[in-house]
């Protein structure tokens, strides 16, 4: 197995990609971030910016957009504030499971015996 970089795009491409800009200043989008497109691309939208919401028809997380077009997750997080500032785009964390909806620990117990039975 061949192990490569994790950032194989040219720099003054990523550079043009996000208008300059390296950092993003809020944490609004983590690696787990569902994203849903509210509109379609229309003509003239920068190619990333239309390729991430047709990607984005159904809830997408950062992370998936980000192997998808093959850029880093920063750059990623860039362009997706460039969409949510527009309106372009909704962005939600997955549901966090609450304590009532998981289930006993001794239930959890009785099926990983029942697993390793078989």
């Amino acid at each position: 197995m061949i192990r490569r970089p994790v950032d194989m795009g040219d720099p003054d491409r990523l550079y043009t990609v996000t208008g300059g800009r390296s950092r993003v200043d809020d944490t609004t989008f983590d690696l787990v971030t569902l994203i849903v497109s509210e509109c379609e691309p229309t003509p003239g939208m920068q190619s990333e910016h239309a390729r991430i919401l047709e990607l984005c028809r159904h809830p997408t997380a950062v992370v998936e957009l980000s192997a998808e077009l093959r850029l880093p997750v920063m750059v990623v997080r860039i362009l997706l504030g460039d969409l949510l500032a527009t309106g372009r785009i909704t962005a939600r964390h997955p549901r966090m499971a609450r304590s009532a909806d998981l289930p006993e620990s001794a239930l959890l117990q009785e099926v990983l015996h029942g697993l390793r039975n078989l």
